[in-house]
């Protein structure tokens, strides 16, 4: 499990130390960097696909993410006594991610290329990358380390730096070492990072792919864009668990039952509601229905993964379904690290109720604008996670 999540410089986050649990609440009004964390914890999913680069340049580029504000924000700053100002820089610029759980940390730096050696001015590079034991970083607990463009591994003899290998300064070391009889720890931290899901804003209109006939073919994770969800659905009925899904149905739909129709290898969702002579396809559902369908084949998917974010799950829900969601994120949450990014009291109070009554382990934060710069609410320096950044 996560217990740290740490992002330096990008966007409002100018330095944040995120503590973690078994499920997780964000919470804060619209501007608090809600969506900034969101991103960020894609960007570290990014990076063992080796596209963080791309990412960012999606974004238009490392200069564009950036802190915009002053490197240090001075107490007088705070009070009110002294307008905003530049300050001079005493370290190098660069957009710093990490992560640490019980076994492994992972730490990447991004800065800016020399100017002048090359024309792809606006990708960054990796200025150094790490991967270490336990939840606090240290030198003696390093497994692999970028420095100066060679990655150091500690080898099969447990020697620090007996293996070296030159790496591409875009490349990550994550995507780079493959082999299992080098790098056993780092194969095994990025297959778990690429198991990562990410869930935002379900299309639900009328041209939706969640609402068309589709060729299936088992589908133990629901897509991004939702377009497998018949075939998600039937899986979980043969390989999942029914009885979690005709329970989240029933919670939200009294009455109703989910069935998948089937011919000629294509697949189609149908809703029978309770007082109606025929089911609903997924065509004539209403939007809200059919995003709660959306999230229960996402939250009870077969293949369970390391972690679950969800962006702001409550978009164009009912208030009345959004009970039956708390109580299918909570379960959720028996099998995975959840974290929920919302903003809507009704669901932060639902999930809050749901967790007291099961005993989930829930931590809730919530975050906060002052000068442009998103913080934890009543977070002091001596109240963050323990966090140091690997040196370049």
């Amino acid at each position: 499990m996560l217990r740290t999540i740490a992002v330096e410089n990008y966007r409002s986050l100018r330095e944040l130390v995120l503590p973690l649990r078994e499920l997780n609440l964000v919470t804060g009004a619209n501007g608090s960097g809600k969506s900034s964390l969101y991103r960020a914890l894609r960007l570290l999913a990014d990076a063992a696909r080796n596209g963080a680069v791309a990412a960012l340049a999606r974004e238009g580029g490392l200069q564009s993410t950036l802190w915009a504000g002053p490197a240090v924000i001075g107490k007088g700053v705070r009070e009110g006594r002294y307008a905003v100002q530049g300050t001079v820089r005493k370290e190098p610029v660069g957009l710093r991610l990490g992560f640490a759980g019980d076994d492994f940390g992972y730490a990447i730096d991004l800065g800016l290329p020399i100017p002048g050696e090359t024309a792809f001015a606006l990708d960054p590079e990796i200025k150094s990358e790490a991967v270490w034991q336990g939840p606090v970083f240290a030198q003696k607990k390093l497994f692999a380390q970028r420095h100066n463009g060679a990655v150091l591994l500690r080898g099969a003899t447990g020697a620090w730096g007996e293996d070296t290998f030159r790496i591409r300064p875009y490349d990550s070391l994550l995507s780079e070492f493959t082999d299992p009889r080098v790098a056993p720890e780092v194969v095994l931290l990025r297959e778990r990072i690429r198991s990562w899901r990410f869930y935002d804003h379900f299309r639900t209109d009328a041209d939706a792919p969640a609402r068309q006939a589709r060729l299936g073919t088992r589908t133990p994770v629901l897509s991004q864009d939702g377009a497998d969800l018949a075939a998600a659905v039937q899986t979980i009925l043969e390989i999942g668990e029914p009885d979690a899904l005709s329970l989240a149905v029933e919670d939200a739909f009294p009455g109703s039952r989910l069935s998948v129709g089937h011919a000629d290898g294509r697949f189609e969702l149908s809703l029978r509601q309770h007082g109606l002579l025929r089911p609903l396809r997924a065509a004539e559902l209403s939007d809200g229905t059919l995003r709660y369908l959306l999230w229960v084949a996402a939250l009870l998917s077969p293949r369970v993964p390391e972690l679950f974010v969800l962006n702001e799950p409550e978009t164009s829900l009912h208030p009345d379904l959004l009970p039956s969601l708390a109580r299918l994120i909570v379960t959720a949450a028996k099998n995975t690290q959840v974290v929920v990014v919302s903003h809507a009291r009704p669901l932060i109070a639902a999930i809050e109720a749901g967790a007291e009554e099961t005993g989930a382990d829930l931590g809730a934060v919530e975050l906060v604008k002052e000068l442009g710069e998103t913080r934890i609410e009543g977070q002091g320096r001596l109240d963050r996670p323990s966090w140091h950044w690997p040196k370049r």
